[in-house]
């Protein structure tokens, strides 16, 4: 049997692969992988046990996908994407992460060029032979020579982005609490502190029989080269190269285990100096005065024996975490639990948009939102956008279910595209007509630094705008984000009273923690959203609200913490 994790895992690769095949990301294979994955995200159940007739009921699911997920939960292998790894290797996959080289391009890479790897297509770069290709030139060379250089492909100590790991992540963890005599299993590292990328995964395992744990890591279909096996850890390789780290300890030792293993290095040598102060030792099976445990269960009893609060793992990045908490003066993060509502939602009036309107509230109910604005894509953005008359039609259709749905509060909303000059959709006076406005940057990302803060200065001029969308338009690993002004684009905020939203989608992730932080100071308010384009993405208001955490963010700084009047209040402000 398979699990929703691994089938969307391997639907997701398999629709990567096909788009190299096929030579175009919107190739119908491509799009019948794509279609299946949003029909399993927003699949009311785990789709483990169905049956193939089970399968092909689910919105998107066609009898050959279900023939390959029944294949995978039969043999752990699904024989397409075996021949298509064999074509397209790690190696060559990588480089679909470099702007400019689509699938189309990356074929005729190898055909003429031979490239392979990142290595390959470096030379060619130093040797100007990407210019004399078809589509490209001089300029389009120098474009993928600073991306790379910007998405840091080629530095000695890559990380990968966690989005890329973090289901296998937790399908890992869920397989090892399977096993007979597994207590917990936990992933710790930067994805328990949830940094936006990472460099391995780490597992941390309550077991007293760590044998058996090693013995059915082995067997996983994960993986591909063993590093080590034996004792307390098991190491292996990825198909892609990333290293999984189970480490497994006695149930008494777990807490200790947790603290060590989560870090960070900058967090754990600060506690260990407090250690050494007092004349104990701490280490990962636990916090010792000579041979005597003082501490080990709960990470909550360290933190308690050495007079601090607890600090939530993504605090644990040495940016005085530790000297707060010694002095009881750590922050009281926001939590899930505040979120009362989602400011930046689309439904399939975005062209990128995958669920009807109907859908969506209907998922925003479930999520136990009192309010949701639904802020499709504006006229200016090619493709996905509406025209005026189209909005008008949508806010007809939203103010009549608006009424027909009384537990929710419904926001005729608009994401407005900033234009390179900082210019918006529509015209000023129609603008009003929206109820709410997030506006965001979706093109023209090479402009200068000059240039890119004036253009979001001036779109928090307009009254229409109550929040900026994805600050940077940054996709982690693909894409770097803008650059900005920093402090010039909060001051801007902090007068404007425009709110600064924390993008929950784990490939955006954006504004960062370090501008969070920032923004605090500078008195910004704030807006933690999902940008949902399908009923599957509302998980992303956890992801959202953890990474806003590591900026240190409490809940009465966020604008959707608030109820549905204060929203109303904040855009009325603006548009006087």
């Amino acid at each position: 049997m398979v699990n929703r994790s691994d089938a969307l895992r391997m639907l997701a690769e398999l629709a990567k692969l096909t788009a190299l095949e096929e030579g175009s990301p919107q190739a119908f294979k491509v799009r019948a992988y794509e279609n299946a994955m949003a029909g399993i995200e927003g699949h009311p159940r785990d789709i483990e046990g169905l049956t193939k007739s089970d399968l092909v009921e689910i919105k998107g699911v066609g009898g050959a996908t279900a023939d390959k997920i029944l294949e995978l939960g039969e043999t752990g292998k699904v024989s397409k994407l075996e021949s298509l790894r064999e074509k397209y290797p790690p190696a060559f996959v990588e480089l679909t992460k470099i702007p400019g080289l689509g699938p189309k391009t990356l074929k005729m890479l190898r055909s003429q060029l031979g490239i392979e790897d990142l290595d390959g297509l470096k030379q060619a770069i130093a040797a100007e032979r990407l210019r004399d290709l078809p589509g490209l030139g001089e300029k389009s060379e120098a474009k993928i020579a600073t991306a790379i250089e910007r998405l840091g492909l080629h530095g000695k100590d890559r990380r990968t982005p966690l989005v890329e790991v973090h289901g296998l992540a937790l399908s890992l963890a869920s397989r090892l609490m399977a096993i007979d005599g597994v207590e917990d299993a936990v992933p710790c590292g930067s994805i328990r502190r949830f940094s936006e990328t990472i460099g391995d995964i780490d597992i941390v395992v309550s077991t007293m029989e760590p044998g058996r744990v090693s013995e059915e890591v082995l067997g996983f279909p994960e993986v591909n080269e063993v590093v080590g096996s034996g004792g307390t850890k098991t190491s292996f390789l990825t198909r892609e190269g990333l290293q999984v780290d189970i480490r497994t300890v006695q149930p008494s030792q777990i807490g200790s285990a947790l603290l060590y293993f989560t870090g960070s290095k900058t967090h754990n040598i600060a506690l260990r100096q407090k250690a050494i102060d007092r004349g104990w030792l701490l280490s990962e099976y636990g916090l010792f005065e000579g041979d005597e445990v003082i501490a080990s269960g709960t990470e909550e009893e360290i933190y308690h024996a050495f007079e601090m609060q607890f600090v939530p793992p993504p605090l644990r990045e040495g940016g005085g975490e530790v000297e707060a908490a010694s002095r009881g003066e750590l922050p009281e993060l926001i939590t899930r639990d505040d979120i009362k509502g989602d400011l930046h939602y689309h439904c399939d009036r975005s062209g990128d948009g995958r669920s009807t309107l109907e859908e969506m509230i209907e998922a925003a109910i479930g999520a136990g939102y009192q309010y949701v604005a639904f802020t499709d894509h504006g006229e200016n953005l090619a493709i996905n956008g509406s025209s005026a008359e189209e909005m008008l039609a949508h806010r007809d259709r939203i103010r009549k279910l608006d009424e027909s749905y009384p537990g929710i509060d419904l926001l005729f909303g608009c994401e407005l595209n900033i234009g390179p000059k900082g210019e918006l959709d529509y015209d000023a006076d129609f603008r009003l007509e929206f109820d709410y406005c997030v506006a965001s940057i979706h093109s023209h990302f090479d402009l200068s630094e000059d240039r890119q803060t004036a253009r979001i200065l001036t779109a928090l001029q307009d009254p229409a705008v109550s929040a900026i969308g994805h600050l940077t338009g940054r996709y982690v690993g693909r894409r770097p984000g803008v650059e900005l002004d920093v402090d010039a684009v909060l001051e801007g905020l902090s007068i404007t009273g425009v709110a600064l939203e924390v993008n929950g989608a784990l490939d955006r992730l954006d504004a960062t923690s370090e501008v969070i932080r920032r923004a605090i100071e500078s008195d910004v308010m704030f807006v933690i959203d999902t940008d949902s384009h399908h009923t599957g993405d509302l998980k992303r208001m956890d992801f959202g609200v953890r990474y806003a955490q590591r900026g240190w963010l409490t809940a009465d700084r966020v604008l959707n913490a608030r109820p549905f009047s204060a929203i109303r209040e904040h855009s009325a402000r603006r548009r006087t």
